[in-house]
C-alpha cells in the first residue's frame, strides 16, 4: 500500500503545474524521483517477473493466422494486443490526459492495394484420389496475391520448363507452367503474356534442408493482377519430386482448386507509449512486425513486445520503475510502419535515441537450428568478415567505411544478453549487419538500431513454422534481456555513460587484439600488410567514435568528457601496438 501511495505522490509532483513551483523546481523534483531508479538492479526485478507466459500465449493466438496487412488475421492480432494493453492499464490516447503515463493508439490508413487472405486449396493429379497438396496441411501453398480458381478448379496439362530463359519461346497457353524458381519471376511471361492457366513453382533454399523437411513449403508471392486474376501454387520438395518423376513417364494433368479473399481494407498500426517522467520527448522504440505466416516469424516478436509493455506498466504501478525517457512499442507492417514512424514526424524522429527490432525471437533452436543473434549496427565486421564474425545464410552485402554506424549500442546490448545467457545457459551470438527488418528504417535515419533474431532456421517462412518450434524459455530470455537493456537506457545518466564507456573500451581492446590475431593469419596466407593496417585503423576509428556516442545520455558533456578522452587514448594506444606487432 505504501508503494502505491508513494507512486501517486510521485505522479502528482511530476505532472501538476502549481503556480508556486518554478519550472526549474519541477525538473529538480522530477530528477530526484528518477535518480533513485538510476542505479536500480533491474536484472533481479525483471528476471523474477518476466515469465514468457503472455508472450507464448500471444504467439499461440497470432500464429493461427496467415497474416497480411489489412486481412482478418492481421487485424485480429492488432486488436488482441490492444485488448491486452488495456488490461494492463494502457489508456486509448484519445481518452488520455496530459498526465496519463500509459497510452496506446491504433493508426488507420486506407490500403492502396486490396488485402489478401488464404482460404483453402488443393492440388490433385488426375487419376489419383489423394491430393498432391492441400491447404489444411500446407498452409503456405497458395502464392500471396493469387486469385480464386472457378468453383470446380482448373484442370490442365502441366508443362515443365527446366530453363526459364526459354519460357518466352514456349507455347504455354491454357497449360499449367511448372518451374523451379520463384513464381513472381515468371508470372508476367507465363500468365500475363503467355496465357498460362497458372503456375506451379518450387524454390526452397538449401538452408531449409528440403530433402529432410520434405513437406515444407516456403511462402511465395505473385503480382496482384485484377485483369488476368492469376494464381500460383508453391510446391514442397516431396510434391516437386513426385511431379517430376511422373512427368518423365507420361503426360500429367492436374486440378488446382484455390479459394482466396481479395478485398479493400485498412492498414492498422498499433503504437503504445510509456511516457518518460523527465525527458518524454526522448525515446527508445521497440518494433515488432505482425505480418508473415508463421509462429517464430513473427508472432514471437509480437508476443515478447506485449509482455515487455505490460510488465513495464506493472512495475510503474508498483513504484518499481519510473523511466526518465519514453518507451515506445510498435506493432505493424514490417519496415513500412517503422519507416513511417521515423519519417512522418521530424521532431519526434530527432529524439528517437535507440530503435530495436524484435523479429523471430522465440525459437527452440534444438528443433529449428541456428542460434539467437544480435545483428549489429554496421561496423567493420560487415566489411572484413573473419574470425568469429560470420554472416548468416540469409546473407549480407559488403559495406563500405562510409556506411559505418559507430555506437556503443552494439556492445551494450551484447553484454546484457551475454549475462542473461550465462545465468540460464542460453547461447547468444552476433552477426554483421545484413538488414531486412525493422532496424533498417532507424539506421537509415541515423538512429542507433539493432535486430534481435534467430537464424539459420530450417523452417523459416514455411508452413512448418508453427507453435511447436517456439520455446517459452527463449521468449523469457529475450524479453528479460531486452527489458533490462531498455530500463538502463531509459534512465541513463552520466554514471551510466561512464560505465558504458569503460565497457566499450574493453570491447575495443578485445576486438583489436582479435584483429591482430586475424591479421597475422592473413599475412601468413600472403595477404598485404597495408590491408591489415587498414582493418586495425578502421576498428580504432569505429570504437573511438562509439565511445563519443555516449554523449547522447547526458545533458552536460563536461561530466564525461574526461572519461571519453581517456578511453579513446587507450584505444588508440592499443591500435598502435597492434600495428607495430603486425609490422615485425
Amino acid at each position: 500500500m505504501y508503494k502505491k501511495i508513494a507512486l501517486i505522490c510521485v505522479l502528482v509532483s511530476l505532472f501538476s503545474c502549481k503556480p508556486t513551483l518554478t519550472k526549474t523546481a519541477v525538473i529538480k523534483k522530477q530528477n530526484t524521483v528518477v535518480n533513485k531508479f538510476a542505479d536500480t538492479d533491474y536484472t533481479e526485478i525483471v528476471t523474477k517477473e518476466f515469465t514468457g507466459s503472455l508472450a507464448y500465449n500471444t504467439t499461440a493466438f497470432v500464429e493461427k493466422y496467415w497474416r497480411v496487412v489489412g486481412n482478418t488475421g492481421f487485424n485480429k492480432s492488432i486488436h488482441y494486443v490492444a485488448n491486452e494493453l488495456e488490461k494492463a492499464g494502457f489508456v486509448l490516447q484519445e481518452k488520455a490526459t496530459e498526465n496519463t503515463v500509459l497510452t496506446y493508439r491504433i493508426e488507420k490508413r486506407p490500403l492502396e492495394q486490396p488485402t489478401w487472405e488464404s482460404v483453402d486449396a488443393s492440388l490433385t493429379i488426375q487419376g489419383e484420389n489423394l491430393p498432391l497438396l492441400q491447404n489444411s496441411t500446407n498452409s503456405t501453398m497458395i502464392a500471396l496475391n493469387s486469385y480464386s480458381t472457378p468453383e470446380n478448379g482448373v484442370t490442365a496439362e502441366v508443362i515443365y520448363i527446366a530453363d526459364v530463359s526459354k519460357l518466352k519461346d514456349t507455347n504455354v497457353k491454357g497449360k499449367i507452367v511448372f518451374v523451379e524458381t520463384s513464381p513472381a519471376r515468371v508470372f508476367n511471361t507465363a500468365v500475363v503474356k503467355g496465357g498460362a492457366a497458372g503456375i506451379l513453382s518450387y524454390s526452397n533454399p538449401s538452408y531449409l534442408q528440403p530433402e529432410k523437411n520434405t513437406t515444407s513449403i516456403q511462402f511465395r508471392s505473385i503480382p496482384q493482377n485484377k485483369d488476368v486474376k492469376g494464381w500460383a501454387i508453391a510446391l514442397s520438395y516431396y510434391a516437386k519430386e513426385r511431379l517430376k518423376k511422373k512427368l518423365q513417364k507420361e503426360k500429367v494433368i492436374v486440378t488446382a482448386n484455390i479459394k482466396t479473399n481479395i478485398y479493400p481494407s485498412t492498414e492498422l498500426t498499433l503504437v503504445a507509449d510509456i511516457k518518460g517522467a523527465v525527458a518524454p520527448e526522448q525515446r527508445l522504440v521497440y518494433s515488432a512486425h505482425v505480418q508473415e505466416p508463421g509462429a517464430n516469424d513473427n508472432a514471437t516478436g509480437v508476443g515478447v513486445a506485449l509482455e515487455m509493455a505490460t510488465l513495464t506498466a506493472k512495475f510503474i504501478k508498483e513504484g518499481k520503475l519510473n523511466p526518465k525517457r519514453t518507451l515506445t512499442f510498435l506493432w505493424g507492417d514490417e519496415i513500412v510502419s517503422t519507416k513511417r514512424y521515423v519519417q512522418e514526424d521530424k521532431a519526434r524522429a530527432k529524439n528517437i535515441k535507440w530503435g530495436i527490432s524484435l523479429d523471430m525471437v522465440g525459437e527452440n533452436t534444438t528443433i529449428t537450428g541456428g542460434s539467437f543473434l544480435i545483428e549489429k549496427m554496421p561496423d567493420p565486421s560487415a566489411i572484413w568478415t573473419r574470425g568469429n564474425d560470420k554472416h548468416t545464410e540469409w546473407g549480407g552485402s559488403v559495406l563500405s567505411l562510409e556506411q559505418m554506424k559507430p555506437h556503443y549500442l552494439n556492445d551494450f546490448v551484447l553484454k546484457i544478453f551475454k549475462e542473461q545467457g550465462k545465468r540460464t545457459n542460453w547461447e547468444v551470438n552476433t552477426n554483421p549487419y545484413e538488414g531486412g527488418s525493422d532496424h533498417t528504417p532507424f539506421l537509415a535515419a541515423d538512429i542507433p538500431g539493432v535486430l534481435f533474431w534467430h537464424f539459420t532456421d530450417q523452417f523459416y517462412h514455411t508452413d512448418n513454422d508453427r507453435l511447436d518450434k517456439v520455446s517459452k524459455t527463449t521468449l523469457k530470455n529475450v524479453g528479460t534481456a531486452a527489458l533490462i537493456s531498455a530500463y538502463k537506457l531509459l534512465n541513463a545518466d552520466e554514471d551510466t555513460a561512464k560505465a558504458i564507456i569503460l565497457d566499450t573500451e574493453k570491447a575495443a581492446i578485445s576486438r583489436l587484439q582479435e584483429e591482430l590475431k586475424q591479421g597475422k593469419i592473413a599475412l601468413a596466407n600472403g595477404d598485404k600488410l597495408e590491408i591489415q593496417i587498414d582493418i586495425i585503423n578502421a576498428w580504432q576509428n569505429w570504437y573511438t567514435a562509439a565511445v563519443s556516442s555516449t554523449l547522447d545520455m547526458v545533458t552536460n558533456a563536461s561530466t564525461i568528457n574526461y572519461t571519453i578522452s581517456k578511453a579513446q587514448a587507450t584505444i588508440k594506444q592499443t591500435a598502435e601496438q597492434c600495428i607495430a606487432e603486425l609490422k615485425k
